[in-house]
């Protein structure tokens, strides 16, 4: 009865030196096989070489050659072991014939009441004759004892479902006597048919996998369109900017140059005029000299009233001086001139970035399901506005109770989206996303922290982030159409002006788990005060 696992056994290819699978396999003349090293190593120090296996001794030390056709024998073999530890997939094994003498045969059937594996010759016995036609015979298996119950000596042809495990006809009357058992076959092909809904089951898993792959290498490559624009914009950017410090620099540089040849050439006809002075002073430190010194007594009287009384001419030049404070004023001018420049760039920075924003514009149309009875909404679910009286709307649990709030109708859990809110003409409003509410008639208002994402205008003039505690904005123009834009794997959301192309306020880093909503306020109508709607607007796409 084949019991073994291959015709080839692991043990045919050890070493008996080493027990292990032959390296490098060396062939003595007495027939034996070792590995080059082992025996080299056991011959070594040794007055005569015998055999280790068979102790044959020889003559003179034998000159080893390796065995290449069984070394590549070996080599497959290895091969072969890995792959099985590995739990690659391995060729079927090949089942012997129990029967054969000599050369086994490849087996065709195995019998399970002989418990024997025959090949096609051998076989013919039990399609002949009438005894051995009622045999089972199956396709053959090399563990054919682990097809037979232990304990009654009989194949395993049934399945007890009570106790989940294989059992022969004489299990049944005794220890499985009551239990429900059915035939292995019947019980195999109902395995089969949950295997095939579990693989079915899989399919579909991997098929959500690779739909996922997918969808992650669009978001990298749309991301790497993004990053690419983004890089050409900056890029722009910078160089209009180093171009305009370029130029300024240029022109300021001439600017002070020309100053400074202007401060030279005025140095210059100060000092001309200067040493002008200082010769004619000279001149007449000279004739004082001279007159000081004479002895004639009628000369120096008649001279002294030319030369002494009568002053030289020469200018006051205490408050003449040469100096420039041009830099202050000309670097200051060029930094004002760099900086209009710089909010130049950033708007159109910004312009690009809007556009780019713009592609992700989803369609919002208000839930009445959710919105509070003062507010009165738009047949088409786009404009909504506070009233004086409740509006004539049923029960409905999605419903804000204590404050003027509305959502849009749905929801978002990923990508990105944007949409445009007009707020021209109010006093007072709330726009943003919010997390769907577990409960709506919680108190949840425009100025809660928790699952609000918002910006918020009060009295007319008070603009502010809606965070805890919340961050005051000091915006230069008052918008007129607010634009906001979730991207929600990035767990931002930001607002725009949308006009003035501007941005307001950002949230980032925040942590997405919930669907987003849109998320509208008109606030109360203050008298009549407030009562301008908000409404959604269209995107307009520009080019």
């Amino acid at each position: 009865m084949a019991s073994s696992s291959s015709l080839l056994s692991e043990e045919q290819f050890l070493c008996s030196i080493c027990l292990d699978v032959f390296t490098e396999p060396v062939s003595t003349s007495c027939g034996h096989n070792f590995c080059m090293a082992c025996v080299t190593k056991y011959w070594n120090g040794k007055n005569m070489c015998q055999c280790p296996l068979c102790q044959e001794t020889f003559s003179r030390r034998p000159k080893l050659h390796i065995n290449a056709t069984f070394r590549e024998v070996v080599e497959n073999f290895k091969k072969t072991r890995d792959r099985r530890k590995d739990g690659s997939p391995s060729k079927p094994e090949i089942v012997p014939c129990d029967v054969c003498t000599g050369m086994k045969h490849k087996a065709l059937k195995s019998c399970l009441v002989c418990q024997t594996s025959y090949c096609e010759t051998h076989l013919e016995p039990h399609q002949i004759a009438l005894p051995l036609k009622r045999h089972k015979l199956i396709d053959p298996v090399v563990n054919l004892e682990d097809r037979i119950c232990k304990k009654h000596d009989r194949f395993l042809d049934l399945f007890c479902r009570t106790d989940q495990t294989c059992v022969c006809q004489f299990c049944t009357e005794t220890d499985h006597k009551t239990h429900d058992t059915v035939p292995i076959e019947e019980e195999s092909r109902e395995r089969k048919v949950q295997l095939g809904k579990t693989e079915a089951e899989v399919q579909l898993i991997i098929q959500g996998r690779l739909k996922k792959v997918k969808d992650i290498k669009f978001s990298v490559d749309l991301s790497k369109r993004d990053a690419e624009r983004e890089i050409a914009d900056s890029v722009q950017v910078f160089t209009a900017l180093v171009r305009s410090i370029e130029k300024s620099q240029a022109e300021l540089i001439e600017v002070i140059e020309e100053r400074q040849k202007a401060v030279e050439c005025q140095a210059e006809g100060l000092i001309k005029e200067l040493e002008q002075e200082i010769t004619e002073l000279k001149r007449r430190s000279t004739e004082l000299k001279q007159l000081s010194h004479t002895e004639d007594h009628l000369q120096l009287l008649q001279s002294f009233t030319s030369v002494v009384c009568t002053p030289p001419l020469t200018k006051d030049w205490s408050e003449i001086s040469v100096h420039s404070d041009l830099c202050v004023g000309t670097v200051k001018r060029a930094v004002s001139q760099l900086e209009e420049t710089l909010n130049k760039e950033m708007e159109k920075l910004l312009e690009v970035k809007l556009k780019r924003i713009r592609q992700y514009v989803v369609d919002v149309t208000l839930d009445p399901d959710t919105a509070h009875l003062y507010l009165i909404m738009s047949e088409d679910g786009k404009q909504v506005r506070c009233g004086d009286t409740p509006q004539n709307r049923p029960p409905n649990p999605k419903r804000f109770s204590q404050y003027p709030i509305v959502l849009g109708k749905d929801g978002f859990s990923s990508g990105r989206f944007y949409y445009e809110v007009t707020v021209k003409r109010k006093t007072d409003w709330d726009v943003g996303v919010a997390r769907q509410p577990k409960g709506r008639k919680v108190n949840i208002s425009p100025s809660s922290a928790y699952r609000l994402w918002t910006v918020s205008l009060r009295d007319g003039n008070t603009y502010k982030a809606c965070t805890f505690p919340p961050v005051f904005l000091s915006l230069r123009e008052k918008p007129q159409k607010v634009g906001v834009f979730v991207d929600y794997e990035e767990g931002q959301v930001s607002f725009y002006d949308v006009e003035a192309k501007s941005h307001i306020y950002s949230f980032t880093g925040c942590t997405f788990t919930d669907k987003l909503y849109p998320f509208f306020s008109p606030c109360m109508n203050a008298g009549g005060k407030n009562s301008a709607p908000l409404i959604i607007s269209p995107v307009i796409h520009t080019h």
